[in-house]
């Protein structure tokens, strides 16, 4: 699939890291470091703009690698970019760790899957279909 792509970043085009990968790392593009204090969410460029086909989006996800090590993860995880949407890529960074971590211009922040999506259309009914396990919640069945 192609995708039309502005980088107005300093770094490369995002890649997939191996023939297997789902997503591709997304750069900071910052002028100078940031830092994110324990707790403490920012807002950061990455210089990317995209135009997504319709019936696809891209979901921003945190790093597995930044979460475990640093405790640095994607606030609203995973953040959706909508075909229509033409802005900057910014990716929200929250630091839910005990120490103060330092962004760098080009460290790799976050994951973009492009995946395909649909529409719902509502059906309005009186009452819903019989299941086995009907309305059990959180935890019903009692397994680990």
């Amino acid at each position: 699939m192609k995708i039309k792509v502005v980088n107005k970043s300093k770094h490369s085009l995002p890649q997939y890291a191996t023939a297997l990968s789902a997503g591709m790392d997304i750069r900071a593009n910052i002028d100078s470091p940031i830092v994110l204090k324990p707790l403490e969410r920012k807002l950061i460029p990455t210089g990317l703009f995209i135009e997504l086909p319709d019936g696809y989006e891209a979901q921003i996800r945190p790093r597995s690698g930044l979460a475990i090590k640093k405790g640095i993860t994607v606030l609203n995880s995973p953040g959706t970019i909508d075909a229509d949407y033409r802005g900057e890529i910014c990716v929200i960074l929250v630091n839910i760790s005990a120490d103060v971590f330092e962004i760098q211009d080009g460290e790799r922040i976050c994951q973009m899957v492009i995946a395909r999506h649909e529409q719902a259309d509502w059906a309005e009914v009186e009452e819903l279909g019989d299941t086995e396990r009907g309305a059990g919640g959180f935890g019903h069945t009692g397994k680990h």
